[in-house]
């Protein structure tokens, strides 16, 4: 038996022949009725990059601004009194934003090697610096000052340099220390300044000059949707953008819209229910688990094993969600070896196993109810159910306890051309008996798919 949310299937088919002329209002009842469009939930795993002035002093977080100046905690504090004069200001930092060895086409074959199917880059984070030549942020982008290029354009063109990439931007809503805001927010956002006169036209910027097929909006500032006017953007996005037919939104539009309203969930940050959930979910994590953003001061501990990261990517997957994987690249404009190590090993076990991952649906069961670390997922259209197992069994073999099987079952390890031997169990499920391989015959080295198929 295989899982299929019906709900979502049949809003798929009205997006798909009913909707060319839908037209959205500025309502969360409107909007969220949008069918997501089919590409997200058949990707399931993305690159996140963190890139910005926070790129520079590259020391505890992105967040290095706000730590610095509103929080003054010692550490951020210490930091900048030992290594930088008196009256430094954070402002200080854009010149030296230089990305002399960027390479966007570099970055893109990297991603593309890693197996993912899109990729968001922060265009402007909450220090409000942009990664293009705004009309709306003055002397405080990376055409004016910093590098002197359109970091966006030239990432935006080595992406869709490749087939299978699609282009995602980030955006924040709010910016610490605009003055706009702060007035905004001392009116208890009673009045919009800061909306009318930055983030509204900077958003309508990137969408027509770019036209991403992910908009991830960050950063609401605790001010309500009504403040951002989210719906009325969201309604122009979807009925009239030039990327109307295919852009996903996340939910991050106003205070109280998180898991609640918007196109897929996101819910919180390295979200990882462990469990299915009824709406299209997205785990957004991290590489270097301490930060988003590239850290001079990271510890080899900080970073997650690719064990751990195909783990991730496994259960996000069999969950329902896809993953988003963040990378932080230095202030020159380079994704570090060990980024660089990861995105790859990704990209060698999605070479052997995405077919349990890419285009897959959840099964009626996630993980094993008897074997600790066995994850389901399953592909209607093959009449295939993918068991990922993330250890080696010291006994050769494995116990699947939910699949029921028939005269008809056949198992096979993903990688491996012969069919496995198996046996079943007393009252359901079954024995699978792995082969016996040497290292260098093993099919991957993180963890391993089983396909099974004449089962239920």
């Amino acid at each position: 038996m295989f899982f299929i949310n019906l709900s979502l299937l049949a809003a798929a088919v009205v997006f798909l022949v009913g909707c060319g002329s839908c037209q959205y209002q500025p309502t969360w009842e409107s909007l969220d009725s949008r069918p997501l469009p089919a590409w997200f939930d058949q990707a399931k795993f993305g690159i996140f990059v963190h890139w910005g002035v926070f790129s520079v002093p590259s020391f505890g977080s992105e967040w290095f601004w706000w730590h610095w100046q509103k929080q003054q905690w010692k550490p951020y504090v210490v930091f900048m009194k030992n290594n930088y004069p008196p009256n430094f200001q954070y402002q200080d930092f854009a010149p030296e934003f230089t990305a002399e060895f960027f390479d966007a086409k570099k970055w893109a074959d990297i991603f593309a090697a890693s197996g993912a199917k899109y990729v968001v880059l922060t265009t402007k984070h909450h220090e409000g610096y942009t990664l293009w030549g705004s009309n709306y942020s003055w002397n405080w982008n990376a055409v004016d000052v910093g590098p002197k290029r359109d970091l966006v354009k030239e990432i935006a063109s080595a992406v869709r340099g490749h087939k299978d990439l699609r282009l995602g931007l980030y955006h924040s809503l709010f910016e610490w220390f605009h003055p706009l805001f702060l007035e905004d927010a001392a009116n208890n956002f009673t009045t919009n300044k800061f909306p009318l006169a930055k983030s509204l036209p900077e958003l309508y910027e990137i969408v027509n000059q770019y036209q991403p097929e992910v908009l991830w909006s960050d950063g609401d500032g605790n001010a309500p949707e009504s403040y951002w006017n989210s719906t009325g953007f969201l309604a122009w996005l979807y009925n009239d953008s030039p990327v109307r037919k295919t852009v996903v939104t996340n939910d991050r539009w106003g205070s109280g819209c998180i898991c609640k309203h918007g196109g897929y969930y996101t819910c919180t940050d390295r979200y990882n229910p462990g469990h299915l959930l009824k709406h299209k979910w997205e785990n957004c994590m991290t590489i270097d688990q301490k930060s988003w953003g590239y850290r001079r001061n990271a510890d080899l501990k900080d970073y997650l094993t690719i064990e751990q990261l195909v783990q991730t990517l496994v259960e996000t997957v069999s969950c329902g969600g896809n993953l988003l994987m963040n990378v932080g690249p230095t202030h020159d404009g380079q994704i570090t070896p060990i980024f660089e190590e990861r995105l790859r090993q990704m990209g060698q076990w999605l070479s052997v196993n995405g077919e349990a991952i890419y285009n897959s649906t959840p099964w009626r069961i996630q993980n094993d109810s008897v074997t600790p670390g066995v994850w389901y997922t399953a592909n209607p259209q093959e009449k295939a159910i993918y068991a990922v197992f993330l250890q080696w069994p010291n006994t050769g073999n494995v116990v699947l306890s939910d699949p029921s099987v028939t005269k008809e079952t056949q198992v096979g390890l993903l990688g491996y051309s012969q069919p496995l031997k198996w046996k079943p169990l007393t009252q359901e499920g079954l024995l699978v008996i792995l082969p016996q391989l040497s290292y260098s015959q093993m099919p991957c080295f993180w963890a391993w798919t089983l396909r099974l198929t004449g089962t239920a």
